[in-house]
């Protein structure tokens, strides 16, 4: 194991919160991949922050206006809702933006057999709500969601949906029950070809067990995945596009 391998490891071993940004993966093929900078051996932070710090790339303030700042975030391990301002507040500000243009959110695991249902929404939701208020989010949006489950979260909320993400490969046209619906309710329907469970406990400890043998990578949960993209307005071409996470050790 190398020198960054077992620095990354004593690193691990005494923190309890884990944060992976990827940067601008646009940015990837012509940065050479580092390791990320990592502290005195006598320095173990209780949050470990771990960056491709080349492949960082925050707005410029004076191009803000011009740039359509969007985000799908992926809850994974955790049933709290503060998961939601977690990832939000760190896209704030990873990106050095005050608010995101667009949060769609995706489907919160639920058990095996058990079919989504609004209680499950509910928590995330009404946070994506204070956000809203509070002006860190513009538009808010849902992901899978048949016309029974949209048609119950639009009366439930306060703030509506305003965009609701269908996953063509699983149905291949939109079904018109729904397509009906957002119609009438001014709802936009987009597409999208992201798999099931982008990132599960067993992948992540697997990505983490290879990267750092050393470890006790069951240890380890992930609770949140948040992916982002910064478009330019007016040409319709991404400037920037990356993943932020956030893992917790058991117990912590």
């Amino acid at each position: 194991m190398g020198t960054d391998s077992r620095a990354a490891g004593a690193l691990l071993a005494r923190a309890r919160t884990l944060h992976l940004q990827t940067g601008n993966l646009l940015n990837w093929g012509r940065l050479r991949k580092k390791c990320p900078s990592t502290h005195s051996e006598e320095e173990f932070p209780d949050v470990l922050e771990c960056t491709v710090s080349h492949a960082l790339e925050k707005i410029n303030p004076d191009e803000r206006e011009e740039m359509k700042v969007s985000a799908k975030l992926f809850i994974v391990g955790s049933n709290s809702s503060s998961s939601t301002r977690n990832a939000i507040d760190m896209a704030c500000s990873v990106l050095g933006v005050a608010h995101l243009d667009s949060v769609i959110i995706a489907s919160p695991p639920i058990e095996d057999g058990v079919n989504l249902s609004l209680e499950h929404l509910q928590p995330y939701w009404e946070e994506l709500e204070n956000l809203v208020q509070s002006k860190k989010i513009v538009a808010i949006g849902t992901s899978d969601l048949d016309k029974t489950q949209l048609e119950q979260l639009y009366q439930w909320a306060q703030v509506k949906p305003n965009s609701n993400q269908v996953n063509l490969a699983s149905c291949c046209v939109m079904p018109p029950d729904l397509t009906a619906f957002a119609k009438q309710f001014d709802i936009q329907l987009l597409t999208h070809n992201d798999p099931k469970e982008l990132l599960s406990e067993a992948s992540f400890q697997e990505a983490l067990q290879e990267s750092i043998p050393d470890i006790q990578a069951h240890e380890w949960v992930p609770l949140w995945l948040l992916r982002y993209s910064v478009i330019v307005k007016s040409r319709g071409i991404i400037k920037s596009k990356g993943y932020i996470l956030q893992a917790k050790r058991r117990g912590s």
